[in-house]
């Protein structure tokens, strides 16, 4: 059974990156270059006129980006894949290129046959990371992680945050108060501000937000 030729998009506003590009993709059966583009607006036109099954696109283009190109023709042509050739040079760039939509992120640094490879990949229905991309992509993660976990103590005091932190360990306000050497009325306080500062309903929940959110991590 003949399979079914995989039709490419070719988007830089280089020439000559187009021309190479094509070239080394012509030598290949299982792919059929049906259109080029220099710029964003020609990418979309190109793609509603061509239906095609990938687009590979420069993330740098002059006027609209090729991450706001990724966008659009992700939303307006779902059949149509894009994989975004990239630099190292900005992280919030490639991170960008995945929100938008790109199922592979290929670095222009790269042998020109590895490109063979991930839209054979792509073609497979398989998203594409080179893995020095994913490893950034994981460090990402992780700081959004950090982050999102600091902020969820955010309005709590240093001392309220050592108080939520025993409330997790299942210790009593007297139990707490002698720890820190408060007064057990203080401790009745900082538990009152602390669910209302979390938005919870009890000492349960509050000691569950902790955990969940590793208070640990964040005490002083």
């Amino acid at each position: 059974m003949r399979m079914k030729k995989q039709r490419i998009i070719l988007v830089d506003d280089h020439e000559v990156v187009r021309l190479g590009l094509k070239s080394l993709l012509e030598r290949h059966p299982q792919f059929d270059v049906v259109g080029e583009a220099g710029s964003a607006r020609e990418a979309l036109e190109q793609t509603a006129a061509l239906k095609p099954d990938v687009v590979v696109m420069d993330i740098r283009l002059p006027g609209t980006s090729g991450i706001e190109a990724c966008e659009q023709i992700v939303n307006q042509f779902p059949n149509t894949k894009v994989i975004m050739l990239t630099s190292y040079a900005e992280d919030e760039m490639l991170f960008s290129a995945i929100r938008a939509g790109g199922v592979g992120l290929h670095p222009q640094t790269d042998r020109r046959e590895d490109l063979v490879r991930a839209l054979e990949s792509v073609g497979r229905g398989e998203a594409l990371l080179d893995p020095a991309v994913t490893q950034r992509v994981f460090r990402e993660v992780r700081r959004a992680v950090k982050e999102e976990e600091a902020s969820a103590f955010a309005h709590l005091s240093q001392q309220e945050k050592h108080v939520l932190l025993l409330v997790s360990e299942g210790k009593t306000n007297r139990e707490i108060a002698k720890t820190l050497f408060l007064g057990e009325g203080t401790v009745r306080n900082y538990v009152s501000s602390i669910l209302s500062k979390l938005n919870v309903n009890n000492r349960a929940e509050a000691a569950a937000y902790a955990v969940e959110h590793n208070l640990r991590d964040y005490i002083s």
